[in-house]
């Protein structure tokens, strides 16, 4: 019976945590570019689960891409302590903080398949600069030339998420509402919020007008599915002709939280809408 192919890889906030620590800890005592360690968790279907990590000591030199070291005694002794732990996590693959692929990243993957047939890369930014997901995930395939020349071994990206259980994303939250910058105020972090968000609307927005336009000029298809979810968006946008919705967004007193409640209501209740539609679709289908 032939495994699937790894189709998605989630990565789980523990994974995220682990890894910027072992980078923010090796960057205060080295001058080390990058951090090393093994990925473990869990494999179903097209899915791999990336739920633990640990690190490795590892170094490389920046001039030689061939000169590297890994210590593989660490490497097997904490995965046999992991075991006695949980031994449903088994070595899934590897990550490094890159923030890209190296020149001896194949060489490297080819030790870690010695643990795992079908290990994958996740490279992880410690210190992302642009918004989005901060992980990119490889498998390493067989790439076969036209000129007949003997196939060499490259990364093929992989589509990768965040994803987490209950008990994680109760921790997470109540860990990002204890991380306060004491050195700016309030307001402050309030308009740096509002603004990454506006950032990522707009980013949005962008994708969305680039696709209609390529699909009004002929250049893409029509995917009616993409046009109907577009439409739904637009029809629960609200109409801001409406005096009393205006009223309820609004609120003149600045020590009132009633405008950000309703406007929170509003979302929410789109999002069950859309949830709602979108189960009603796939029992009818």
């Amino acid at each position: 019976m032939s495994i699937q192919a790894i189709e998605t890889v989630v990565v789980h906030p523990l994974v995220l945590l682990s890894v910027v620590d072992h980078y923010n800890r090796i960057d205060k005592v080295s001058s080390q570019k990058r951090v090393v360690g093994i990925l473990l968790g869990s494999r179903r279907k097209g899915v791999l689960d990336v739920s633990n990590s640990f690190a490795v000591p590892f170094d490389e030199d920046d001039r030689d891409p061939d000169v590297y070291f890994l210590d593989h005694d660490y490497l097997e002794s904490m995965y046999a302590m992991f075991k006695k732990v949980n031994a449903k996590e088994k070595i899934v693959g590897w990550y490094h903080t890159g923030p890209k692929l190296h020149p001896n990243d194949i060489k490297i993957n080819e030790i870690i398949k010695k643990y795992c047939s079908d290990s994958v890369l996740v490279i992880i930014d410690a210190k992302p600069k642009d918004l989005g997901l901060p992980t990119d995930a490889y498998i390493a395939v067989e790439e076969v030339h036209d000129d007949g020349t003997p196939t060499t071994r490259t990364f093929d990206h992989v589509k990768s998420e965040i994803g987490a259980e209950e008990a994680e994303e109760v921790g997470v939250e109540h860990l990002l509402r204890d991380i306060k910058d004491t050195t700016v105020g309030t307001l402050s972090q309030h308009l740096t919020t509002q603004v990454v968000a506006l950032k990522s609307l707009h980013s949005k927005l962008q994708d969305i007008s680039v696709y209609l336009t390529q699909v009004s000029d002929g250049k893409l298809p029509v995917n009616h599915p993409i046009i109907y979810q577009l439409q739904d968006v637009f029809n629960l946008l609200p109409n801001l002709n409406v005096p009393d919705l205006m009223k309820a967004f609004y609120c003149e007193d600045q020590r009132s939280e009633l405008g950000d409640v309703h406007s929170v209501h509003y979302t929410s209740s789109n999002c069950t809408a859309l949830s709602y539609q979108q189960q009603d679709n796939e029992q009818g289908s």
